[in-house]
Parts: structure tokens; sequence; C-alpha cells
């Protein structure tokens, strides 16, 4: 789903949006213009869309958006309908446009917008602690609890029957019916997404969300940070414990139990039914089946089929860590 909370300030002719960020046209494109910028996957014939690595060759030969910034050694992946527009670095470029359309995500600072809930219209309507602050473009279900020193920032939906715990931070998000929040967690903050430069490093813009489906919890401390271009998914009746970070762009499937201080790198997509021992890391662009089970303390570094229980650094086969580890 498209980004429901930050202002889209286009569309761009394709020629005015290239002389923006200093990229020649060389195939003097001037008449189309673009609507969107988007991922390979959820573009349209309106949208711009990236291309930086064969990992996603079979995202690209298959992409609807009219023009693609890519590299040139990856063009021939791309159907005849999506015009290349060859650039040196495909992220930063991206990222230029990003801001160029989505000029309000780039920063992330607090929301001056926020009024105590006592003096709202929600002050009849939830049940909240001390010191609750509310902001700008939130809404709310039924038999809702918020506690002690929340902020629900700007851009958020709340579904009905609803635990927020406190000292809760939560921004740039939509949270579905019977979802508890414990305390201490920030969900929908920007992530940590940046191109690294000696004398400044440059912010990528985040225009994505969280989105944390029905029946989930979160466990005390816990940090969620919302999508780049696409968003950040928690299926339904996935349990997260304490202290687990869901970096940008990750989507995690319904039935899944992910123990404590486990840690998700950007962009990997986990199946139904995972589970997940405490303290293990999952690298990111990685896919992880339905039915995995991964071992406390591992380290995943490439992507594993269904049904499939793996330990060690880098995880392997249970099977196979068992008979290294006699």
């Amino acid at each position: 789903m498209k980004n429901p909370f930050f202002k889209n300030v286009g569309p761009y002719s394709i020629d005015k949006l290239l002389k923006k960020i200093g990229v020649e046209n060389s195939k003097d494109y001037k008449k189309d213009k673009i609507f969107d910028i988007s991922d390979l996957s959820s573009s349209t014939s309106k949208d711009l869309t990236f291309f930086h690595s064969k990992k996603y060759s079979l995202l690209a030969s298959k992409t609807k958006a009219s023009y693609c910034i890519t590299l040139k050694n990856l063009s021939e992946f791309l159907p005849k309908s999506c015009k290349p527009i060859f650039v040196n670095n495909v992220l930063l470029t991206i990222s230029q446009i990003t801001k160029i359309f989505y000029p309000e995500s780039v920063e992330d600072g607090f929301d001056s917008s926020v009024k105590d809930l006592s003096k709202t219209l929600f002050k009849n309507k939830i049940k909240y602690g001390k010191n609750v602050l509310i902001g700008k473009n939130v809404k709310f279900g039924k038999n809702c609890f918020i506690g002690h020193n929340s902020i629900i920032e700007k851009n958020v939906i709340i579904g009905s029957n609803c635990k927020i715990g406190s000292n809760v931070i939560i921004r740039n998000s939509i949270i579905k019916d019977n979802v508890t929040i414990l305390d201490g967690c920030i969900i929908g903050k920007k992530g940590f997404g940046f191109f690294p430069n000696k004398n400044q490093n440059i912010r990528y813009p985040h225009i994505g969300i969280v989105i944390i489906n029905d029946g989930c919890e979160i466990g005390c401390g816990s940090t969620i940070d919302r999508g780049s271009l696409s968003n950040t998914v928690i299926g339904k009746n996935t349990f997260l414990d304490n202290q687990v970070h869901v970096a940008h762009n990750n989507r995690i499937g319904d039935n899944c139990i992910i123990a404590g201080q486990v840690g998700f790198a950007g962009s990997s997509i986990l199946g139904n039914n995972v589970m997940i021992g405490g303290q293990a890391g999952v690298s990111g662009h990685l896919k992880i089946g339905n039915n995995v089970h991964i071992g406390g303390g591992s380290g995943v570094i490439n992507d594993i089929s269904d049904n499939t229980k793996v330990m060690g650094y880098p995880a392997k086969n249970l099977r196979e860590f068992i008979k290294d580890n006699r």
C-alpha cells in the first residue's frame, strides 16, 4: 500500500526530474510524467523505480514501471516497456529523487503538534495514564488503553482492543485490532538508511510505514523502523519478545515467535510460523521460508527454505550443526 501519511508533491516530467538531480538526459526523455517512485514489484506505469543488484533480476523483469534508475550491465533484465536511466550510484540517485517527491519524509525530529490527551476528543474514548500525548492525524478504534508517559505522534491509526504500555513512542504506523505493545517500544521512526561520506553522511528518506496486523504482541524495549520505499510489516498473531529490533522494509509473516534480543537487518522476508531463539541475527535482503526454526545465537546470512531447522554461525542445518559440535 502507498504511504497514507507523507504528501507526494509530484508529478514531474522525466526531463525536469533528471535536471533536478543532475543526471544527463542522454536519450532525450521529455514528455512523460512521473507520478511517484516505488519499488520494482509495486510500481505502476506512472512510476519510476530502481534496480541495483542482479539478486532482483526476476522482479526487474516483471516491473510495470515506465522508467528505472539502474546500471548499464543490469538493463538487459528490464522489460521493453521500462526505459532505463543509467547512473553511477543507483541508491544515491534514488535517494535524491525520493526527497524531491516526498520532502517531508527527510526530517524525523520530535512531533511539535502533540497535545495532552486530556485536552483532545479522545479523553472519553480511551483509558489512559498520566502525561499521555497525542499528535495530529491520529485515529483510535474502541476499547483502547495507553500507559503513562506514552506519545502517539502524528500519522498513526490504532484499531480496537489495543493496549499500549508506558513510555512508548509511535508514529507513521497502522496498528490493527487486538495488538499489545509493551513498555518502552519505539515504532515508526526512520530506519538506519544513509550513504557513508567522509564529511557528512547522506540520509535516505523513509516514506514507508509500519503495519502491525491483528493479534500481535510487541515486547518491552523493542524497535520497529518504518520502511524506506516499501513498508515494514508484522504478520497476524506474531509475538516479539523484549528488545527485538526490526529494521526497515522487513516483512515478518503470521504466527511467528521471535525471542529476546533478535535483530533483523533491512529488507528480509520471513514466512509464516517462523520461530527464532534469543540473540539470533538475520542479515538483510534474505528470504526465510515457512515453518523455519532458527536456534538462539545463530547468524543467518543466507536464504532458508521451508520446514528447515538451523543453528550456528553461519547458520546451517541443525543436524549438521550437532554433528560438527559433538
